[in-house]
C-alpha cells in the first residue's frame, strides 16, 4: 500500500508538470490552430537560463527572468516567423511546419551550449524529502504540486475572467466572426505564445529537479510526453489537457513503480506508455475526452 501511495503522489506531481506543458500546446492551438513542435526547445531554453543565471540572481530571480525571456522568445517566434497567412486554415499547417524548423535551430544551439553537462538549477528543495505518514516524498514533488496547481488555477482564471481569455475563446469558436467583432487576432495569438513559453519555462524547473540529476540537453524531449495529454483531452480543451496530463502522469508513475511485475511488456515500456494510453483512448474517443460538442457560450 505504501508503494502504491508513493507512486500516486509521484504521478500527480508529474501530471501537474505535464499539465503546464500541455496547456501551452492547447493555448497556442486555440489561438492559431498551430501544433507547436518547438515547445520542447522553449522548455529547454527556460531551464537553461535558470541554470546559468541562478548563481548571480538567486533561484527566484533567475526563474523570473527565465520565464520572462522564454515568453518573449515565444512571442517573437510568432511575430517574426508566423504572422503571414492570416486566418487561412491552410496557413496554420505551414506555421506548424515552421515550428519544426524553429525547434531544430533552438535545440541545436542549446545542445551545443549544454554539451554533456548536467546543470543544476539551484532550486531550494535540493534532494530533501518529507515523510507523510507511511510515504516518503521528495520536497521537489510537493513543490511541483503546489506551484503547478497555483499556476494552473491562474491560467484557468485568465481564460475565464479576463478580456483576453474571452477573446481567445471567441476566436477559437469562429475566427472570422471574432475578427469582424473587432478582436485583434494577431495580439491574441502572440499573447498565447507568450503564455505558453512562460509555462514551459516554469515546467523545466520541476522536470530537472530531484530525483532528476539536473538539466541536460535531452530534458526538452520530456515535453513530448505532454503532447499525448493534450491530444487525449481534445486539443482545444484546457480542462481536457489537465485531465489528460494527470492520467498520463499517474499511468507513467504506476508503470515505473510496478516495472518488475510488468517485465513482460519490456523494460522501456514506461517511456512509451503515454503514447499507448493516447492510442487506447483515441480508439474509443477519436476526438479526445473533452472535445467540444456543438456551440459553446463565451
Amino acid at each position: 500500500m505504501t508503494a502504491f501511495l508513493d507512486n500516486v503522489l509521484t504521478g500527480l506531481a508529474l501530471g501537474s508538470v505535464y499539465a503546464l506543458v500541455a496547456l501551452g500546446f492547447v493555448t497556442i492551438f486555440k489561438a492559431s490552430g498551430v501544433l507547436n513542435f518547438a515547445h520542447g526547445s522553449l522548455l529547454l531554453l527556460g531551464g537553461y537560463l535558470t541554470a546559468v543565471l541562478h548563481d548571480d540572481l538567486g533561484f527566484a530571480g533567475a526563474l523570473a527572468l527565465a520565464v520572462l525571456a522564454t515568453a518573449t522568445v515565444a512571442g517573437a517566434i510568432d511575430r517574426l516567423l508566423l504572422r503571414r497567412g492570416g486566418p487561412d486554415p491552410h496557413a496554420a499547417h505551414v506555421r506548424t511546419i515552421v515550428t519544426i524548423g524553429v525547434d531544430i535551430v533552438l535545440l541545436t544551439d542549446l545542445a551545443r551550449r549544454i554539451g554533456g553537462d548536467l546543470l543544476p538549477l539551484g532550486d531550494p528543495w535540493g534532494d530533501s524529502v518529507t515523510r507523510l505518514g507511511p510515504v516518503t516524498v521528495a520536497d521537489s514533488r510537493l513543490a511541483a504540486l503546489v506551484v503547478c496547481a497555483a499556476a494552473i488555477g491562474a491560467v484557468f482564471a485568465l481564460f475565464r475572467y479576463t478580456a483576453w481569455g474571452l477573446s481567445l475563446r471567441a476566436a477559437a469558436e469562429d475566427t472570422e466572426a471574432a475578427a469582424l467583432m473587432g478582436i485583434r487576432l494577431a495580439r491574441i495569438r502572440t499573447l498565447a505564445w507568450c503564455l505558453a513559453g512562460a509555462l514551459a519555462a516554469l515546467a523545466a524547473v520541476f522536470l530537472a529537479a530531484f530525483p532528476a540529476p539536473g538539466l541536460e540537453r535531452t530534458t526538452g524531449q520530456i515535453a513530448l510526453k505532454a503532447f499525448p495529454a493534450a491530444i487525449l483531452g481534445g486539443m482545444a480543451s484546457p480542462p481536457g489537457a489537465l485531465a489528460g496530463s494527470l492520467l498520463i502522469g499517474l499511468t507513467e508513475a504506476l508503470v515505473a513503480g510496478y516495472q518488475s511485475e510488468l517485465h513482460v511488456l519490456g523494460e522501456g515500456f514506461g517511456d512509451v506508455v503515454p503514447y499507448a494510453v493516447m492510442v487506447l483512448v483515441l480508439l474509443v474517443r477519436p476526438t479526445g475526452l473533452f472535445a467540444a460538442r456543438g456551440a459553446a457560450r463565451v
